[in-house]
């Protein structure tokens, strides 16, 4: 009987594989702004219309299916601070990358807290592509500290956790949702030079 060709990293995957993973990613951008980051895989997969076994060979954690997700928003998210860098004094250009990446973490209820939990750990899907954002946001904060208007005690994760703690303020208290903008300006505060 003749051995069937083990399948290689260098073969694509079968249109059937492909068409079931942008299948559950699509699902899952909704289901996860419904029901935010900790949406049940479950129904991710019964709404996709595959099997719970599809989902894990395509996505085996959370943090991967999440990565997947969220790669393309955080790539948007870097090339915007590149732009921002190259269109607009160094103050300006932190503080609106600042109220777009704080904007855009309201899509996914959870997502601050996913992205905290993940900030000293190298290992998560998920921390690897926030590099490249982070690395971008830091440029943005260094011109500003350069500028003179941040404080030079600031650095890239403070940053990040300031920007994290107010999404996840008012996304676990959305009676707050009204004082984001009160909130954001006291963030810009606390960053200023003393």
């Amino acid at each position: 009987m003749p051995e069937t060709p083990a399948p290689t990293a260098d073969r694509a995957p079968r249109a059937d594989a492909r068409r079931n993973r942008e299948r559950l990613l699509a699902v899952a951008r909704v289901v996860v702004a419904e029901q935010g980051t900790d949406a049940s895989l479950r129904d991710i997969a019964r709404r996709a219309e595959v099997g719970l076994g599809t989902l894990y060979r395509h996505f085996p954690t959370r943090e991967a299916l999440l990565e997947s997700l969220l790669r393309d928003r955080f790539d948007t998210l870097a090339a915007r601070a590149e732009t921002l860098a190259s269109d607009a004094p160094p103050y300006e250009a932190l503080t609106t990358w600042l109220r777009e990446f704080v904007e855009g973490a309201r899509a996914y209820r959870g997502l601050a807290a996913s992205m905290m939990a993940t900030v000293n750990d190298e290992t998560s899907p998920l921390s690897a592509s926030c590099h490249t954002m982070r690395a971008a946001v830091g440029r943005l904060l260094e011109r500003a500290q350069a500028a003179g208007r941040v404080r030079a005690d600031i650095d890239r994760t403070d940053l990040f956790a300031l920007a994290n703690a107010l999404s996840w303020i008012t996304d676990q208290a959305p009676s707050l949702e009204e004082r984001r903008d009160h909130l954001f300006a006291l963030v810009l505060d606390g960053l200023a030079p003393r």
